[in-house]
């Protein structure tokens, strides 16, 4: 089989846990790895039943198996990976708002940093023939020296969010030359879809221009537009992460487009496609984008900036494109469309 392909004829299935089962990349992987034959477990923390939106909106809430699951509990990850016989192990599960980590980073430190440690110091004492994945971000660059970046930039972290994933990463590599682990991780840059969280700044653009069309709000109020990111779709990030865990021996990955665009190009964009081209007007903190009536449209707020900003995240991803065999499906005018039509008939 090629890597990536599942025998559906088989008698066993392949089990896979995965951590952060309610968030946008563990929904669109566990359709995926269910479409692939796979049993999947996710894991959830204790939280309120709304949490699962994402797995109802994909249709797949019945399919999969939810249990509780912390990353903060030693033994509570080290139950569940005894009781179930687990082939792969995403983990996905993260405190993923690079804002929030400037204000609680002593937790986001335990969540990214020390939970995939934990994990992974489990795996090798129950189930060392266990595949692990660990999602890391293009957020490790950060301030980087060289654009695009691949596996061989070195990091530079901006946020505590980033040094947190640091962590998460380089343990990763750390238990696969040390312990000969099947421990690979995924450098995923910017990944967006209908299913983002609302406190995202690509989420926030779309739901705000759409309620601008339908005149249920004035402006929209963002921070750096001029932050450059290289954005793609969901969905065809987490085919990545599966063809990583199919490989004969784990490494790590780029994933990413290669096509780095402003934050203002991607306002741009929103409103585009509802059919308003806007004018920009000013400099700095006074620049504002108008429509063709005059209206302001855009503001900027100083409250949304950063302490330290990644600059310009553009990926190479030549090596997946060689070795995993990887390219996106879906363009970023494609994603723009998925997005603004989600927000439009919400």
């Amino acid at each position: 089989m090629e890597p990536g392909e599942h025998d559906s004829g088989s008698d066993v299935l392949k089990t896979a846990f995965i951590t952060g089962i309610s968030g946008q990349d563990g929904a669109y992987l566990s359709r995926h790895l269910l479409q692939l034959g796979y049993r999947v477990i996710g894991g959830d923390r204790v939280t309120s039943s709304g949490s699962l939106w994402r797995l109802k909106t994909l249709n797949i809430l019945e399919s999969v198996e939810v249990i509780h699951f912390d990353l903060g509990e030693f033994s509570n990850i080290y139950e569940v990976l005894e009781k179930y016989d687990i082939d792969e192990v995403y983990n996905l599960a993260a405190q993923s708002s690079v804002a929030a980590s400037f204000e609680m980073p002593t937790l986001t430190a335990d969540c990214n940093g020390m939970g995939a440690l934990r994990i992974l110091d489990v795996i090798r004492k129950i189930s060392p023939e266990t595949r692990f994945y660990q999602a890391s971000s293009s957020e490790m660059f950060g301030n980087a020296a060289i654009s695009p970046q691949n596996e061989s930039t070195p990091f530079h972290p901006r946020s505590p969010y980033a040094v947190s994933k640091l962590m998460g990463h380089w343990s990763a590599v750390n238990y696969r030359e040390s312990y000969k682990m099947f421990s690979c991780s995924g450098i995923l840059f910017n990944h967006e879809s209908p299913l983002r969280g609302d406190e995202y700044v690509t989420k926030k653009i779309c739901r705000a221009v759409a309620d601008i069309h339908h005149d249920r709000q004035e402006f929209l109020e963002v921070g750096n537009i001029q932050a450059k990111r290289d954005w793609g779709f969901a969905g065809d990030y987490v085919r990545a992460m599966h063809m990583m865990l199919q490989q004969k021996s784990a490494d790590d990955f780029v994933i990413g487009t290669g096509k780095s665009r402003t934050v203002q190009a991607f306002i741009e964009a929103c409103f585009q496609y509802v059919g308003s081209d806007l004018v920009w007007e000013g400099k700095g903190l006074s620049l504002t984008g108008r429509d063709k009536s005059g209206k302001c449209r855009v503001k900027i707020n100083p409250k949304f900036f950063r302490p330290a900003e990644a600059d310009n995240i553009c990926a190479d991803a030549a090596k997946a494109r060689k070795i995993l065999k990887w390219q996106p499906e879906y363009s970023f005018e494609d994603l723009i469309a998925m997005m603004m039509d989600y927000e439009l008939e919400r």
